[in-house]
């Protein structure tokens, strides 16, 4: 859940909110039903609340009841910053959208800046900047690079000693600040890559069209499902003969992109071939890795180096 609004503004409700938390990590679901049960009841247009009972009951295998939560968030925060919609279509009773809500990834990096890069490369083994550098290191120096999803800047670390200008672009902007302050950006600015009118904040404000010789996007595409709004803004920031080098976890399955249980998603190998050849980028390299762990399992991907044509 999103670091955002977890307090319900009922001490009485955060507090049997926290007890049910206990009883839940101690291996009493049952009990932490309860609780959150009678905890929405005082707060009955609590977001996170709902949310959390949805889990709960989910974990309880009140599939049902789950939905009916996972709805009532939906209902009191259309905007779906916790990812509701999402768990909906995890359980069946929706559609698999083809991303995710915008409020829903920017809240949760929002939230997540502080520990990112402690969690993902220290705890969770991440290796995806490095490897893509490894990939990209014999056509250096590149004159500009164009960091997608730049994050605080651990594709930028790797990038910064082969490219003159280097710029980042992420959707949250606590993540943006974190990579300010390694000081590797010539220019930092928010887009989402969900949005096709977000294409403006890359190609204008002085910044021409198919001007990057290089653009990256490391451990970004997991959170689109459909790549159709990526590939043309990549395609217009590319210089001819500009490369495009990324990651995406492997799904597996010949065709089309999945969600995980993780809220991330995966995409086949041939998905991403196809696109590759729709927008006249031809492929360099490709190399199968583990990305990270997560709950103990390595995330199995793909790398993929590509050239506008």
């Amino acid at each position: 859940m999103p670091p955002v609004q977890l307090s319900s503004g009922d001490a009485i409700a955060d507090r049997r909110m926290d007890y049910a938390r206990m009883l839940f990590d101690g291996g009493d679901l049952q009990a932490a039903l309860e609780l959150v049960e009678q905890a929405v009841e005082l707060v009955p247009a609590w977001a996170a609340g709902w949310f959390r009972l949805g889990e709960y009951r989910e974990k309880a295998s009140l599939i049902e009841h789950a939905v009916e939560a996972f709805r009532k968030v939906l209902a009191i925060e259309p905007q779906d910053i916790f990812g509701a919609r999402l768990k909906l279509a995890l359980l069946g009773a929706e559609e698999v959208p083809e991303h995710p809500s915008s409020r829903y990834v920017e809240s949760l990096f929002d939230g997540y800046a502080d520990r990112f890069e402690t969690a993902l490369v220290e705890k969770l083994g991440y290796s995806v900047p490095a490897r893509l550098a490894e990939m990209l290191v014999t056509a250096a120096p590149y004159r500009l690079t164009v960091d997608l999803g730049c994050g605080t800047g651990l594709m930028g670390l790797e990038a910064r000693p082969m490219t003159k200008r280097l710029e980042g672009f992420d959707l949250s902007l606590n993540m943006i600040e974190k990579a300010r302050q390694k000081h590797i950006y010539d220019h930092l600015a928010q887009a989402d890559l969900s949005l096709p009118a977000d294409r403006t904040r890359l190609i204008s404000d002085g910044l021409v069209r198919h001007r990057a010789d290089l653009v990256t996007a490391a451990d970004v595409l997991i959170y689109l499902g459909s790549l159709q709004t990526v590939f043309p803004l990549v395609t217009e920031l590319l210089a001819p003969g500009g490369l495009f080098a990324f990651s995406i976890e492997d799904a597996g399955v010949d065709e089309g992109f999945v969600l995980r249980d993780s809220l991330r998603y995966a995409h086949s190998e041939d998905y991403i071939r196809r696109l590759l050849d729709l927008h006249h980028l031809r492929l360099l390299e490709i190399q199968r890795i583990e990305l990270r762990h997560d709950r103990g399992e390595p995330v199995r991907g793909i790398l993929f180096l590509s050239q506008k044509q």
